[in-house]
């Protein structure tokens, strides 16, 4: 078994000994989003055993305790690591002042099982060159954080004690967030959906939380024969998604049957 420190990342754990999962899982209601695979890809290989203490409102102590009886060891720098200074903020954020910041807090409208992409939206369209989006939320937005970074935007994200993650979004320039820009019509979405006929796959991500509408698509896109299509249940057309589509050259067609029901089919350009 390795050794461990409060700097050893969750996925080193979770690479070395499938058991360390539930005994995560049992420091924290907190770490329950481990359980989902794409989650725990996301978020395992970014944290590290300090950085889910917090989140989890425990201490690496707490996370030793647990990983001992599994096989780890307990490193000597532990105590350094415990102490260690965090990283210094990017030099953008020098340039970030109070009045500037525009706050979003999502974790209600999370709570209430409504998706905050709408206001998220907004909000982003609405700045002006040099405001900053300050994200609250439980977790880190880290599909936005790589979809704005694209568009121009610097970030950095800081998580404070029992978990609560501060994300900043700046951009120097005033925001031009493109446009959901959907080819085709009704007709032409049924005549692709005809041409896949008996070489398509359904998933339905209408009930996911975000972030895992997008990476549930991406994933599957992903394990997506060639010659085959993916067919989409959303309730809303993934603005977002869709420069990450072209990037990866897969075309797209919608088509929207009423306000939260949209049909979507991705296939290889």
């Amino acid at each position: 078994m390795i050794k461990i420190n409060a700097g050893t990342k969750i996925s080193a754990l979770l690479r070395e000994s499938p058991e360390a999962l539930e005994a995560i899982i049992s420091l924290s209601p907190k770490f329950n989003k481990l359980r989902n695979p794409l989650l725990r890809k996301l978020m395992a290989s970014r944290a590290t055993i300090g950085m889910a203490s917090k989140i989890g409102g425990c201490t690496p102590a707490d996370f030793f305790a647990k990983l001992e009886p599994l096989g780890f060891t307990v490193g000597r720098a532990t105590k350094e690591a415990d102490e260690a200074a965090p990283a210094p903020r990017p030099e953008f954020m020098q340039q970030v002042r109070p009045e500037n910041v525009q706050d979003l807090d999502v974790r209600p409208i999370l709570n209430e099982g409504k998706d905050p992409f709408i206001q998220i939206l907004g909000k982003v369209k609405a700045l002006n060159a040099g405001q900053t989006l300050r994200i609250i939320n439980d977790f880190e937005p880290i599909p936005l954080i790589q979809l704005l970074g694209k568009q121009g935007f610097q970030t950095w994200s800081e998580v404070q004690d029992g978990g609560v993650w501060h994300t900043w979004f700046f951009k120097a320039e005033a925001s031009r967030i493109p446009d959901a820009k959907v080819p085709g019509n009704s007709d032409d979405f049924d005549a692709w959906v005809k041409k896949f006929e008996g070489r398509s796959k359904t998933i339905d991500v209408r009930h996911l939380e975000m972030p895992l509408p997008m990476l549930t698509i991406l994933d599957e896109l992903e394990r997506l024969p060639a010659d085959h299509a993916l067919y989409i249940d959303h309730k809303r057309i993934p603005v977002f998604l869709l420069p990450e589509l072209v990037e990866r050259k897969f075309e797209y067609r919608v088509k929207e049957i009423a306000e939260g029901d949209v049909k979507m089919l991705i296939f290889k350009a």
